[in-house]
């Protein structure tokens, strides 16, 4: 069984259910090192002292927050988890909503919790509830030295905390620069788009989708490696001449061709 990463309570009401926190995601991504071009050694950072130029011990390294030019005020790790008080082991739900209603916008990253020392009974019966409710338990939490907004909810058995994005963290989608067309999409146009998307329309399977990027890379790293030059390949240039009716059609028809 995978080890917890923290452990505490979920508060609601009067009501707390002890849980421990586990990973639910892990990435994929291919990680690459930085190394010394001419003979392919390691490259390693290191910390200096800006004023007296030498090169200082981690011990030694603490956390500033700058409150003016070159000047900090510096906390320890005890300080630090001061500012959570008698919060740093628990999450505190405030209300229960539909999972529904929080916009993905929203959303930051996933873990499951599991039931805590003498949690059993009370970890069933929230996420029992919440199951059948179809609702999440959304309130704060305080991990590694940040407080989280969370919704917490039922998921294939089990209860699942997403950390959210506060409402202060989301850049409004009126501040973004977007061309604006000189006449909008003629009806014609709008339902054709609509054919489109309920031709490519399909139940959503996570494991339909591979990471091919991600693939690829590894193709490329394996060819480097055998001796091969790899040569990236020219892109095609965009085609601005096909009017949107014409790419509409054209879409619409590999997408039947296509079997979708």
């Amino acid at each position: 069984m995978a080890r917890s990463i923290w452990n505490g309570t979920i508060a609601f009401g009067l009501m707390s259910v002890p849980v421990k926190l586990h990973t639910a995601t892990e990435s994929k991504t291919v990680s690459f090192r930085e190394v010394h071009l001419d003979d392919g050694a390691r490259i390693e950072h290191r910390r200096f002292c800006a004023k007296e130029d030498k090169e200082v011990p981690y011990k030694q390294v603490v956390k500033g927050y700058e409150i003016d030019d070159d000047t900090y005020v510096v906390l320890d790790k005890d300080e630090i988890a001061a500012a959570a008080g008698d919060g740093a082991h628990r999450i505190d739900v405030e209300h229960f909503v539909d999972v529904a209603e929080i916009d993905p916008i929203f959303f930051d990253r996933t873990y499951y919790l599991g039931a805590g020392k003498d949690g059993a009974g009370p970890y069933r019966l929230l996420r029992d509830a919440l199951e059948r409710t179809g609702r999440a338990g959304v309130g704060r939490f305080t991990f590694h030295d940040r407080e989280y907004l969370t919704a917490v909810r039922a998921r294939d058995g089990v209860l699942v905390l997403h950390t959210l994005r506060f409402a202060d963290e989301i850049v409004p989608g009126s501040e973004i620069d977007v061309p604006r067309p000189g006449r909008g999409p003629g009806e014609r146009e709008v339902k054709m788009a609509q054919r489109l998307v309920d031709t490519l329309h399909t139940t959503f399977r996570p494991e339909d989708y591979d990471d091919e990027y991600r693939a690829a890379v590894l193709a490329v790293i394996a060819r480097k490696r055998k001796g091969e030059e790899i040569v990236p390949e020219d892109e095609p240039a965009a085609d601005d001449s096909a009017d949107l009716m014409a790419a509409l059609e054209a879409s619409l028809d590999g997408a039947r061709k296509g079997g979708r």
